[in-house]
Order: C-alpha cells, then sequence, then structure tokens
C-alpha cells in the first residue's frame, strides 16, 4: 500500500517530503538535497514514525534553522505543497524536478480498493536559487513537458496493482507463502530483508504476510521518472501511473447491485499520435496498443476473498509490420509504405512472443482492414499480415498455433443485405469459447444441474476455484479506432453474457440489444472509445454502435463529418507537438549538452527503433522464433506461472494482524471517524435503474428486458428550445438528483461534446426523463408529466367497484377480523357464528409460527448473557474484563499509540 498523504516541506538546505498512511498512524520523511544544482541526492532512512515523532522532527528543524534565533516570527521551514502522491522526478537542462499530484478524483472501487484519476498536479523546482545555473532552452523544455496533460486520463492506485489484470492480482498474489519464502530467500538479496517486520516482533503468531508483485512496465507511463529514485527509498514512496480509460456502472438487477468497471490500459512503449506511429518498432512494440479489461463483481459483498469477481481480457493495437504513412502529402488518407522488407517475420514474432509471454494461448488475430479495393491502399497490410501469421504458424505446436481471422467490415457495412453486427456476434461467440474468461468462483450449482450447450463448449482452464482465461483476442484495423471499438464491444457483450451467467444472475449466456443492461454497457464502451480516439486520433469516435447497427438518427451524418475534419486538423497541425512531448514524458528523448535538441530533431526514428543506433548483441532463430520458457507452460501465460523467474519480481511483507491495512473493513469505512458526504459519495456512476429503466411502474424493472425506442429511461430532448428545456428542468427539479460534473460522467473531457446524443438525451444532467410532443406553454407540459391513474395503477380509482370485487374484498376484512377475535382456547369449537361471517375450524394444530404469529427463536446462554452485561453497562454496572480482552486492548494501544 503506497503513501496516501504528502506534505512538502522545505528550507534552504533541504527538501523534506512527509508521507502518511490512509490511517495517519504511520509516517515516513524523505529529505532531499537542494545544494546541488544539477544532482539528485534522496535520503530515505527507511524508519517508521509515529505523530508524535514526525511534529517533534519537523519542529526541531523549525528551531534549528530559524533566520534569527530568539524570534518566534520568523520560521526556519514552511510548508509548500499538500499531495496525494509523487508522480516522480525530471531533469532537463539545469537541476531536477519533482512532480506531485495535487487533487484526486475517485473514478472506480474494486474489492474494496479506490482508482483515483489525476485532477491536477504541480511540478517543484528542487535546487533552490543560490545554486541554481540557468539555460536558455530551460523553459521551452519545461512546456513541452507539461504538454503531456497529466489530469487527462492518468489513473493510479495506492493499493490495487492497475497493470496487471484481475486474474493476474487474484492468482499469482495468492500463492503459497512457504512455496514463495523457499526461493526467494536463496535467490534474493537486498540492502533489508525482503521479510520487513516494520519494526515489529518478528517472533510470535500476530504477524500476517502479504504478497505485492512488481509492476508491468509496459503499461506503466512514469517509470522512467521513478527509474532515479527506485533502488534508493522504500516502495511505499513509489506510485506507479497508467494512462488510458476508467469508467465504473451500476447495474441492479431486482435490488442486487453489480459493478461493471471497464480499464484500459495504453501502452508506453512507441506511443504516440495516429500517422506519426504506425506498425511496431524492432522490439515488437506496436503503436495504439490498448489492453481492456472488463471487471464484473457482485457489490454487495466487497472482499476479494469472500466476493464474486470475473474478468475478461482483450487488445487492440497496430498491425505488427514495418509500416508508415507520409504526411506531408496533406491528403485524408495518405498512402501506406512498407519501410523494411522482413521475409521471416520478425517483428511480428517478437510482438507474438510477448502476447504469449502474457495472455497464453490461443492468440485470435481479428483483421478488419479491407480485402478488395480498386486501388492497394489497406489490402497491402492484410497481404503481409497474412505471410507473416502463416509463417511463424509452420513452427508453432498444432494446438497452440495463432488463429486468424480476416473479415472485411466496410465492405460488410455497405451492404444492404447482411447485418454487420450479426456477423460480429457469430465471431465474439466463437472467440469467447476459445479463450474463456477469469471467474474467481466454480462453477454455480444451478448451472451443474440445468447446464446449458454453450457453458459445456467453453474454453479456457478449469481450476478447483474457478476458471482462468488463456489466450486473448487481438483486434486491429488501419487506425484501431472506430470499427475495432466495434467490434471489440460486440465481442465484450458476448463476454459479459458469460460472466453474468456464471455468477448466477441470468439462466442463459446470452443478452439482446436494447435492454438496460446493454445499453449501460454500450454507453461505458463508447465512452471507453472516444477517449482512446481522443489521445491518438485527436477526435471522438466517428462510427458507433449505433451507426453499424444502422438506427443513428440523420444528424448524426453531419456529427461524423465535424469529427472527420477535427481529426484530419489535428493530424495535420497538432500531431507533431504532441509527439515530442510524449517523447520527452517516457524518456525516449534524453536533453543533453552540446547535442541537438528535441525540436532540431527531423524525424524520431532513430529513437524508438534502437537497432538503428546500435547492433543488437544477439538474435532471434527464425525457426524456433518464442522465448523456450514460454511455450512450455502453454496454454497458460508464463507470467502468471510458478517458476524462479517469476519469483524474484515478488515480494514479502510482513504486516501485524491490527494494522489498517490488514483490515479492508476498517480502511474503506474508516467506522472510528467522522465521515464527510463529499468523500463517501464523491463517486457518482451511471445505475441502470436510474439512467435506463423506464419510470412506468407497470413495466418489468429486470435490466435483461427487451425495451421499446420510447421506453428507454433517457430522456428524448432533441432539437428543443432552451425555453422547453427550462421547463423541463423545472419540472424535474425536485425529483432529479443533482447533476454531477462534465468529469463525473465521463473521464474524457471532451466525450460530451454532443457527439451522438441527441437520441440519448442529455448526459450531462441525469434528470428524471418526461415524454413529450409539442410543448407550446408550461400547461400543456403538465398534461404530459401527469400520467394515467389506469396506466399506473392498472385500474382506475375513480371509477366504482363491481358488486363481485366488493364481495370479495368484504369477505376478505371479516375474514381476517374473525381470526384476530377468536379465543385460542376455544379454536377447536365454535358455537356461535354471525351471519355472514366464515368461520374456520382447523383441522391439525399447529405451532405458534403463521400468517399471524412468530414463534420467538432461541438464544443460547452465552449470548443471554452477553445482553444482560449490556443492560448492566448502561446502567453503569461494569463486568470485570477477562484476560483475552485485556490482551487485546493493550495489543491495540501499544500498535496504535507506541
Amino acid at each position: 500500500s503506497a503513501l496516501h498523504v504528502l506534505s512538502s516541506v522545505q528550507f534552504r538546505p533541504l527538501y523534506f517530503l512527509v508521507g502518511s498512511n490512509h490511517a495517519e498512524t504511520k509516517y515516513r520523511v524523505l529529505k532531499i538535497d537542494r545544494t546541488e544544482p544539477k544532482d539528485l541526492v534522496i535520503i530515505d532512512d527507511r524508519h517508521v514514525y509515529t505523530q508524535q515523532e514526525v511534529r517533534e522532527l519537523l519542529g526541531r528543524l523549525d528551531l534549528g534553522n530559524r533566520t534569527k534565533m530568539g524570534q518566534k516570527g520568523s520560521s526556519g521551514l514552511f510548508r509548500a505543497v499538500s499531495a496525494f502522491g509523487v508522480v516522480g522526478f525530471v531533469r532537463f537542462l539545469e537541476g531536477y524536478y519533482i512532480v506531485l499530484i495535487t487533487k484526486r478524483r475517485k473514478m472506480a472501487d474494486i474489492g474494496g480498493h479506490a482508482i483515483y484519476k489525476i485532477e491536477d498536479t504541480n511540478m517543484i523546482y528542487i535546487p533552490n536559487d543560490s545554486v541554481r545555473i540557468s539555460h536558455p532552452d530551460e523553459a521551452r523544455y519545461l512546456r513541452i513537458f507539461q504538454n503531456v496533460d497529466l489530469s487527462s486520463n492518468f489513473y493510479f492506485s495506492y493499493s490495487y496493482d492497475l497493470s496487471h489484470s484481475l486474474q493476474y492480482n487474484l492468482t499469482v498474489l495468492r500463492m503459497p507463502l512457504e512455496m514463495l519464502k523457499s526461493e526467494t530467500t536463496q535467490t534474493r538479496q537486498e540492502s533489508f530483508d525482503i521479510f520487513e517486520d516494520e519494526g515489529l516482533i518478528t517472533q510470535g503468531g500476530n504477524g500476517v504476510f502479504g504478497i505485492s508483485s512488481e509492476p508491468y512496465m509496459k503499461y506503466v507511463w512514469n517509470g522512467e521518472l521513478l527509474d532515479i529514485i527506485k533502488n534508493t527509498v522504500h516502495r511505499d514512496w513509489l506510485l506507479y501511473i497508467i494512462h488510458g480509460f476508467c469508467g465504473q456502472s451500476k447495474l441492479l438487477i431486482y435490488g442486487r447491485p453489480v459493478y461493471v468497471t471497464l480499464i484500459a490500459r495504453r501502452s508506453s512503449k512507441f506511443a504516440g499520435t495516429r500517422f506519426l506511429k504506425r506498425g511496431a518498432n524492432c522490439e515488437g512494440d506496436v503503436a495504439n496498443e490498448v489492453e481492456t479489461e472488463q471487471i464484473l463483481c457482485d457489490a454487495s459483498v466487497m472482499s476479494f476473498t469472500a466476493g464474486s469477481y470475473s474478468s475478461y481480457v482483450q487488445v487492440r493495437g497496430s498491425v505488427p509490420l514495418y509500416w508508415s504513412q507520409d504526411i506531408s502529402t496533406m491528403m485524408p488518407k495518405p498512402p501506406i509504405t512498407l519501410d523494411q522488407a522482413d521475409p521471416f517475420a520478425h517483428v511480428a514474432a517478437l510482438h507474438f512472443d510477448q502476447m504469449l509471454q502474457r495472455f497464453g494461448s490461443p492468440i485470435i488475430v481479428l483483421n478488419l482492414v479491407k480485402e478488395r479495393e480498386k486501388r492497394k491502399h489497406e489490402r497491402i497490410l492484410s497481404e503481409e499480415l497474412v505471410a507473416a501469421v502463416t509463417y511463424l504458424n509452420q513452427f508453432l505446436p498444432p494446438e497452440h498455433t495463432i488463429i486468424y481471422i480476416p473479415w472485411d467490415m466496410a465492405k460488410y457495412t455497405k451492404s444492404k443485405l447482411c447485418n454487420v453486427l450479426d456477423r460480429l456476434n457469430v465471431i465474439a461467440e466463437s472467440v469467447v469459447k476459445k479463450t474463456g474468461f477469469f471467474v474467481n468462483r466454480p462453477d454455480s450449482y444451478c448451472s451443474i444441474l440445468r447446464p446449458d450447450e454453450k457453458w459445456n463448449e467453453l474454453g479456457g482452464y478449469v481450476i478447483p476455484t474457478g476458471r482462468l482465461q488463456t489466450g486473448v483476442l487481438r483486434t486491429n484495423c488501419v487506425d484501431c479506432l472506430d470499427r475495432t471499438n466495434t467490434a471489440q464491444f460486440m465481442v465484450g457483450k458476448c463476454a459479459l453474457a458469460y460472466q453474468l451467467y456464471s455468477l448466477g444472475l441470468i439462466d442463459k449466456p446470452n443478452l439482446q440489444f436494447d435492454t438496460d443492461a446493454v445499453r449501460l454497457f454500450e454507453e461505458l464502451y463508447e465512452d471507453h472509445g472516444d477517449t482512446l480516439s481522443l489521445q491518438y486520433g485527436g477526435s471522438q469516435l466517428v462510427h458507433r454502435v449505433k451507426t453499424y447497427r444502422k438506427i443513428a438518427p440523420w444528424t448524426q451524418h453531419s456529427k461524423d463529418i465535424m469529427q472527420t475534419l477535427s481529426r484530419y486538423y489535428s493530424n495535420a497541425f497538432s500531431d507533431a507537438d504532441r509527439q515530442d512531448s510524449i517523447n520527452l514524458f517516457l524518456g525516449v528523448f534524453h536533453p543533453t549538452e552540446g547535442k541537438p535538441h528535441l525540436w532540431e530533431l527531423p524525424t524520431d526514428f532513430y529513437l524508438h527503433h534502437k537497432n538503428t543506433m546500435r547492433l543488437l548483441p544477439t538474435r532471434r532463430s527464425y525457426t524456433y522464433w518464442w522465448t523456450p520458457e514460454v511455450i512450455k507452460h502453454l496454454p497458460l501465460p508464463y507470467d502468471e506461472v510458478i517458476c524462479a523467474a517469476n519469483l524474484k519480481k515478488l515480494v514479502v511483507k510482513k504486516f501485524h494482524k491490527y494494522e489498517e491495512e490488514i483490515d479492508i473493513h476498517n480502511e474503506f469505512f474508516r467506522p472510528y471517524e467522522l465521515s464527510s458526504f463529499d468523500d463517501t459519495f464523491c463517486l457518482a456512476m451511471t445505475s441502470s435503474a436510474r439512467d435506463f429503466m423506464p419510470k412506468t411502474v407497470g413495466i418489468d424493472p429486470s435490466p435483461f428486458t427487451v425495451r421499446k425506442p420510447d421506453e428507454t429511461g433517457k430522456s428524448v430532448l432533441g432539437n428543443k428550445s432552451n425555453r422547453e428545456e427550462a421547463v423541463l428542468q423545472r419540472k424535474t427539479a425536485a425529483s432529479a438528483p443533482p447533476p454531477p460534473s462534465e468529469e463525473a460522467v465521463s473521464s474524457s473531457s471532451e466525450d460530451d461534446s454532443g457527439t451522438d446524443r441527441e437520441e440519448e438525451g442529455s448526459v450531462s444532467q441525469r434528470s428524471t426523463p418526461v415524454k413529450m410532443t409539442d410543448l407550446g406553454d408550461s400547461a400543456k407540459v403538465t398534461e404530459n408529466v401527469v400520467q394515467p391513474m389506469k396506466e399506473v395503477y392498472g385500474i382506475n380509482l375513480s371509477d366504482g367497484l363491481s358488486d363481485e370485487d366488493l364481495s370479495i374484498y368484504l369477505r376478505f376484512v371479516q375474514l381476517g377480523q374473525s381470526q384476530h377475535k377468536q379465543d385460542k382456547s376455544s379454536q377447536q369449537f365454535c358455537s356461535r357464528c354471525p351471519d355472514g361471517v366464515i368461520k374456520l375450524t382447523p383441522i391439525s394444530a399447529f405451532s405458534q409460527d403463521n400468517i399471524y404469529e412468530v414463534q420467538p427463536p432461541k438464544v443460547d446462554k452465552k449470548s443471554t448473557e452477553i445482553f444482560h452485561a449490556h443492560i448492566q453497562a448502561s446502567q453503569g454496572i461494569m463486568q470485570p474484563l477477562g484476560k483475552e480482552d485485556t490482551s487485546m486492548y493493550r495489543e491495540y494501544i501499544r500498535n496504535r499509540y507506541l
């Protein structure tokens, strides 16, 4: 668990960072030397301080560094800034800067572990003014670095590893401790023991061991910024951030909350903008590579141990070849050129070897680029990719070959006879059956009693505690934006049905369009696609799921044109500056005195292709192109296999059993503190019941019921005047929840610009939907708002009851009254019966448990004694404490205050 709250205190010779855990019971202090003009000197004593010790330390520093002794008004140090984490340290041509997270916002919650989005950061120059050596180009490098907006879709978590999948976090990090202890103590030697006790007594049964893993650096974006301090400070100071998308929505199934979470991790290798980063580099890293994981969890149980969790992972990425597009021609679609001949598919082999190591087999390639064109354009990539996959497959074992699925999505979209999504659904079913998905619980008993044919054909790897996903789907088109997002949505929709079925929430692994569950999932995926498209292409999605379903409104065409123009403008005029910023932020380019500056380089090709600057030490075999250890453990991914190489990446830490990090309930709910509503309800997620379910009472509330277009819970506000919208908002203000901020609706700051929202209504204001036809004045609005009584209750209460209904009701009332008046002693027989009253004589004797009376539950002796002791305590009569209570209280006081 990383440090939650930081305070920076500075004075002339030193800069202090004081960090604490969430409960503010443990503190660490980091000392940074400010007298070095260009070097970074950091001292971490690795000591855990209490709150009192930190106050005394800062007090002594203040006393020893006052400018004039004896004057209370002049302090030797001051608090510079409060922060929530350290992004890292960076240096250009002068001294080092420290980047701190000063504002955060909670975006999701997984098993009690909060995921935050960076809202604001602060860069502080470390050396003081007396030793600063100024450089004329320092300010320009600083502007380029700050061009990477850290407040735009960068995420972090203090206690959950976002760089790994849920399957990795719940399987690898739960291996037996004895196995890890025997391996790691022999292979790992550090300046501090791997089994840290944090000042605790190692003897006795009070220790609880936890396992943490190194992050997967491919998806970490501040790895280069933390690299300089990684080996000198305690790991609690290291906070790794990812870039991409994170969204969470609540699916309410008859009151049972189910969280649907979507996490997209953008690769930091060969990262960049649309036309400037195409294909792959010499190490097998491809452009626009994003790993998307959908996590489903039953929110009624929070912990990973007792809760039900499921996840499915898929990947998008550019075609793994040496290819590019020349944007100097100022054409909307620049010609595709193959930069290097690669007859032995060397770069594709490196890329697929990485995927086999992380995901296992089978690797399924869904290629959506065009195959038939009048003039060869996209077909160049298809032909080369087919040749590469065919070459690589001839050396792999038959059961682990790469599955290649070519499908010209653009051709089928233009056809009036073919339904694109139906065909994609067939592909999605076959893909999910081959890869399977992860779930942390065994198959439910109902699926064993009523087995489903599709469920029995499901692939993956079955273990006693659940299922593992083996293999992954890799989807690509040319840009990996519009077509890819729709294909990934269809595969995710199919996987979501299997996930819901595995958790026992639906009786068949099948979901239909126009249900509340699919609409919620579609909105989540469109926010995901818009965010990724803005990061790589400079605009939102042009073609959406509704476009391929051919139900988009006619106004969507004009919006598509505007998005295309926005994308073209961004690619032509702003992508070069964005690429320079990414290269500087990720450490691809290091400013050096006496060498050309970043803006003087004609191209960054040599920065991303390391084999152009030096010869690589080893060259892979043309036939045995995979890593030998990877192929031995297939279909399981090598990264999740228990072996010596993977055990070196794990670290064991010892906690006390009463610490806050162990008790997830106290860590999450904080029952001993006053709670702030702003902190408790800061996560305003989309809900299927509030935002999608119709408000009419007579309709089935199930999120799996197919709705008509006019039954949706979204407001239909297309082409209404401002006056009419104001009337609507006044009418719905009393019942509608407060509208969240623009960022609370979508993690992208530009996702709510109006694209494809007319048919769904306003997203930024979650108001109660009102069905309107003609709003001439407020009287007509009132007529439409008040629904007919027959539609709400099923009958018209103003009409009189029929004689038959009235007699049935009277007999029911008299039956209830007679039951209450009946004497229990004379229940067996009744001599007098009033006229018109039905008297029932019980045939058999029942216990007190009936519809009117309940037999009191039996209470054991120990519970009775506890209750009596509780009553006596309220009257001031205290019971003597036992030995166990006394020892527990002493242990608590020792850990919290001593």
